[in-house]
C-alpha cells in the first residue's frame, strides 16, 4: 500500500480559513485596546526624540500578545486540521497543567524587578498528523532493527511479542517482528470498528432518537436510533438530550390537544441478543440502540461501572418521568415497535459520527465500539447483531485495501478474546486514515490518546516521549497492545503496532512499561 504524497495547502486551507475566521475577531479586539496606548506613546515621544527610554511592561506585553496570536496562527496552520472535539485545546490547557516551559511572562515576583521568567505552553502535541514529512528519507531498516530487538528479548513480552512500524509518507514497511501474524487485539480492535464506520456512513453522520405518535391509538412510541450518548442529564455538553425530547414531544402533544398518552419503546433497529459474550460486564451495558448515559448507575461518562439491567426500559421510564413534568400523563412504557404511519413529534441527534469516533478512542469506550459496529452493519446491508457487525467491518477494510489475512472481528470493541488482528493490519488502518484521499477517516487519528495528555495515555510517557506519541492501548488479561503514530526525532511520522499475547498477569504493569519503552525509543530514535 502506498500513501499519496500530501499537498499541504490543499489539505489544510479550510482549516486555515477557520483559524482565520476564529482569530479575527480577537485581533481586532487586541488593536483596539492597545491602539489608544501607542496613540499616547507617539504624542508624548514626538518632542523627546533624541531622548532614550527604557520600554515599559505594558509594551512588553502588547507586542508578546501580538507575536503570541501570530505564532498561534502559524502552529496551528502547520498543525493540520483541528480536532472536531476540540482536543487541541484541552492537550494546551493540559501543557499548562504539566509546567512545560515556553513563552514569556513579565510579571515580577513581590519586591523583584519584573524580569520574563518561563510561562507554561503547549509542547509537540500540536505537530504530527500532517501524513508526510519533510525529511527525506524514513528510518533504515537495519538501525530500526538494532534499536528494537534487545527491547523484544524483554520476558515481560511473553513469548511471541509481534511488532510492525510503516513509513506513513510512503506506505512502506520499515520494520516487522510477526507482523503479518494475527493475536488477540483486545481495545486496539477500535482503531478497526472506527475506520470501518467512518468509511460506511462518513464523518458527519448522526444518530437520531426520536418520539413518534401513533395516529389511531394515541401511543407514543419513544423510538431507539442507536446513538450511544444520548444523555438524561441535565448538562448535555453537546449529547443529544433526553430532556430536549421530552420538552420538544410534551409541546407537540399539546399543540394536538393530547395531555394522556400510552407509552411504549421500539429497540427492533438491532437484532439478535443485546449481551455481549463476555457476559454482565462493567466495561459494557447491554448492546440496545436505546440507552440514556450508557445505562451508568453514577455520574461517570466513562470507565468500568454497574450499569442498570434493561438500558431500553430504563430511558424509557426517565422519558415518562420528563413527560409527567411537562404535563403529559402516561402509562409505564414497555416494548413496541412504531409502525410506518407513527408521526415524529420530536427528534434529538447525536453529534457527527466524528466526534462519536474520537470519544470512543480517547476514552477507549466500548459502548461506543459496539454501536459503531451495529451502525455499520445497518450502513452496509448486514444484520444488526455481533455477527452482522463482524462481517460489516470486515466488509469495509476490505474494501479499503487493507490486508486481512488471519483478521477475525467478533465484536466492535475488542473485549472478545476471539477477536483476530495483525500489526499489519493495524499500522496499514492508521496510514489509510492519514491518507489524504480518505478525509473522511481521519478522525481514527485525531482520536487517538496523546501521550502525557489526553485519555487512556494520559499518565503515561510523562518522562519520555509526552506529546509526540498518539496511540490506542488494549489491555485483558495476558494480552497487551499498543498501535498508534509517532513523530521519529528526525520529523518523520511513522505508525507502529506492538502486540504483547500470553503474558504474565501479575506483570502487567511491567508489560506495559516495557510497550511504552519500545514507542519511547522509535520517537527518539534517527535510525539512519
Amino acid at each position: 500500500m502506498v500513501v499519496p504524497e500530501l499537498r499541504p495547502w490543499r489539505a489544510a486551507r479550510a482549516h486555515v480559513v477557520r483559524l482565520a475566521d476564529a482569530v479575527r475577531p480577537r485581533l481586532v479586539r487586541a488593536a483596539a485596546a492597545v491602539r489608544p496606548r501607542v496613540t499616547r506613546l507617539v504624542g508624548a515621544g514626538e518632542p523627546q526624540v533624541a531622548r532614550v527610554t527604557r520600554p515599559k511592561t505594558w509594551q512588553y506585553t502588547a507586542g508578546a500578545a501580538t507575536a503570541g496570536l501570530a505564532l498561534a496562527a502559524g502552529v496551528v496552520t502547520a498543525a493540520g486540521p483541528w480536532d472536531s472535539s476540540g482536543q487541541r485545546t484541552a492537550e494546551r490547557d493540559r501543557a499548562v497543567a504539566l509546567g512545560h516551559a515556553g513563552g514569556t511572562d513579565h510579571g515580577g515576583a513581590p519586591g523583584t524587578p519584573a524580569r520574563p521568567r518561563p510561562a507554561p505552553s503547549a509542547g509537540p502535541v500540536l505537530t504530527g498528523l500532517g501524513g508526510v514529512s519533510t525529511v527525506k528519507s524514513a528510518p533504515d531498516g537495519k538501525a530500526l532493527t538494532k534499536a528494537l530487538e534487545p527491547l523484544l528479548k524483554d520476558p515481560v513480552l511473553g513469548p511471541r511479542p509481534a511488532v510492525s512500524v510503516l513509513d506513513v509518507t510512503t506506505g512502506r514497511r520499515l520494520y516487522g517482528a510477526r507482523s503479518g501474524t494475527a493475536f488477540t487485539p483486545a481495545s486496539t480492535t477500535k482503531i478497526a470498528t472506527a475506520v470501518a464506520a467512518l468509511s460506511a456512513m462518513g464523518a458527519d453522520h448522526r444518530l437520531t432518537t426520536r418520539a413518534a405518535l401513533e395516529p389511531d391509538t394515541k401511543e407514543v412510541v419513544l423510538v431507539g436510533g442507536g446513538d450511544p450518548t444520548l444523555t438524561a442529564r441535565e448538562k448535555a455538553d453537546g449529547a443529544a438530550s433526553l430532556r430536549t425530547l421530552a420538552a420538544e414531544t410534551a409541546a407537540a402533544l399539546a399543540e394536538r390537544g393530547v395531555r394522556e398518552v400510552t407509552l411504549s419503546y421500539d429497540t427492533t433497529r438491532y437484532a439478535g441478543s443485546p449481551k455481549h459474550p463476555i457476559g454482565n460486564n462493567p466495561n459494557l451495558a447491554l448492546v440496545t440502540p436505546l440507552m440514556a448515559d450508557e445505562g451508568r448507575t453514577d455520574d461517570s461518562t466513562s470507565g468500568p461501572v454497574t450499569r442498570v439491567k434493561d438500558p431500553a426500559e430504563d430511558a424509557a421510564r426517565q422519558f415518562r418521568d420528563l413527560l409527567t413534568s411537562h404535563g403529559i400523563k402516561t402509562t409505564a412504557p414497555g416494548p413496541s415497535k412504531a409502525t410506518t404511519r407513527a408521526e415524529t413529534l420530536a427528534a434529538v441527534s447525536s453529534p457527527p459520527l466524528s466526534a462519536l469516533v474520537e470519544r470512543m478512542l480517547t476514552n477507549s469506550d466500548n459502548d461506543i465500539a459496539e454501536a459503531l459496529a451495529r451502525q455499520t452493519a445497518i450502513a452496509t446491508g448486514e444484520r444488526a447483531d455481533f455477527a452482522g457487525a463482524g462481517r460489516a467491518i470486515a466488509t469495509q477494510l476490505r474494501a479499503l485495501g487493507l490486508p486481512l489475512k488471519g483478521v477475525a472481528f467478533k465484536d466492535g470493541s475488542g473485549l472478545d478474546r476471539a477477536d483476530r488482528l495483525t500489526p499489519d493490519l493495524l499500522t496499514a488502518l492508521l496510514a489509510k486514515a492519514a491518507d489524504p484521499s480518505h478525509p473522511a477517516l481521519r478522525p481514527a487519528l485525531t482520536g487517538l490518546p496523546v501521550a502525557g495528555f489526553t485519555g487512556t495515555l494520559s499518565a503515561r510517557y510523562t518522562d519520555g516521549a509526552s506529546g509526540v506519541i498518539r496511540a490506542k492501548t488494549g489491555t485483558l488479561s495476558g494480552v497487551h497492545t499498543l498501535a498508534g503514530t509517532l513523530v521519529d526525532h528526525d520529523g518523520r511520522l511513522l505508525a507502529f503496532a506492538v502486540m504483547a499475547t500470553d503474558t504474565d498477569p501479575l506483570a502487567a504493569a511491567a508489560t506495559q512499561q516495557a510497550l511504552d519503552k519500545i514507542a519511547t525509543t522509535l520517537a527518539a530514535c534517527g535510525c539512519r
